[in-house]
């Protein structure tokens, strides 16, 4: 019997079901090739239906490349071999793993090897980086990116603090609290990168952010950009490395810990992206990562999961709280923990999952 109609759908994976690993393969660098996605045990390949500039920009991301310079089709670095995983992907550019966004669902598809998808990403060791400089400390200061080998300032046309905040979470410096004009930390030497910044605040890269493009400017150096962050403000402890561990705040001077009531992956993939760790793979309860000690700051903590730092999501307030550190669970909820995963170059290494203290 034929149906007299279908209702198309979609899937949308978790990020925390074990297989959000990405690579990029037979290119010429890191930042550059095939894409392929890790499923059951073995890499598939992405099909290019539908692909475009904004899967390749979380693909770039999720691999902490730069920004994606190109979207490619028809097997551009070659025909893959074995399943081909993906198809119809359908991201917004703000997910932080390839497996969030929209598509038909693993292994569903209707291509062949020579529809492989494929990306070129500007490479970190290029134009993705950025640095606050002549301030008080790391998180505040007159704002340069590096390029075409050199360190160079960004014009304050436009400039606000949704750029800043870009900056800010780039660096692993929290929230946003000024973005300073008119050479605020004194005026730079050299080049004048970017002009007409305008970001959206989400982005994972002030070169991801709309821009005159790189080096096109009408400014002088005392138009200079700054950008004030409040500093960092999270911290993983107690982990095997510095992307996993029980989480800690600041406030107020000292460090503090984070009741788990309510804590589940969309406050640790915040965690997460604000420690520049890649996608949250857990958030486990229950002090996995041992008590902390001294004050607990934050509780029934509920994020959207696209927020810039831990501190600006909702929560019962800053100290607010009925927890305890003690695993006494009839009485007292324990400290949360997160499981992230390295921006890595290398999946298939079991390595890559971390954790400890920054």
């Amino acid at each position: 019997m034929t149906p007299l109609f279908s209702i198309p759908f979609n899937f949308y994976l978790s990020i925390t079901d074990g297989i959000s690993r990405v690579r990029l393969v037979n290119g010429p660098n890191n930042c550059s090739g095939r894409v392929e996605v890790f499923d059951s045990g073995q890499w598939g390949t992405v099909c290019d239906d539908d692909w475009d500039q904004r899967d390749a920009q979380v693909m770039c991301r999720e691999l902490g490349c730069g920004e994606a310079l190109e979207a490619f089709g028809s097997a551009r670095f070659g025909k893959g071999s074995g399943s081909i995983s993906l198809d119809d992907l359908a991201c917004s550019g703000s997910e932080v793993s390839l497996l969030q966004c929209p598509h038909s669902g693993l292994g569903n598809h209707d291509c062949g090897h020579h529809e492989d998808a494929g990306v070129t990403c500007a490479e970190n060791s290029s134009i993705s980086r950025v640095r606050l400089v002549n301030g008080p400390n790391n998180c505040s200061g007159r704002v340069e990116v590096f390029h075409s080998g050199q360190w160079g300032t960004v014009c304050d046309d436009d400039w606000d603090l949704l750029d800043a905040k870009v900056v800010c979470r780039a660096l692993g410096c929290g929230v946003a609290l000024e973005a300073p004009d008119q050479a605020h930390f004194g005026q730079g030497r050299g080049e004048i990168w970017l002009k007409d910044v305008q970001c959206s605040g989400n982005e994972g890269s002030l070169l991801g952010c709309s821009s005159d493009g790189l080096g096109s400017h009408n400014c002088g150096h005392s138009e200079d950009a700054a950008a004030i962050c409040e500093g960092q403000s999270v911290r993983l402890v107690d982990g095997p490395n510095r992307c996993s561990g029980r989480v800690e705040v600041y406030q107020d001077g000292s460090w503090g810990t984070v009741c788990d009531d309510n804590w589940a992956v969309l406050d640790a993939q915040v965690v997460c992206r604000e420690l520049s760790c890649g996608p949250a793979t857990e958030a486990p309860h229950q002090a996995h990562f041992g008590e902390g000690s001294g004050s607990i700051l934050l509780d029934d903590v509920a994020c959207m999961g696209s927020e810039g730092s831990l501190l600006e999501c909702s929560s019962g307030g800053i100290g607010n709280h009925d927890c305890g550190h003690d695993e006494d669970e009839s009485l007292f909820d324990c400290p949360s923990d997160v499981i992230c995963q390295y921006n890595y170059m290398h999946p298939e290494d079991a390595s890559v999952f971390c954790s400890g203290e920054i």
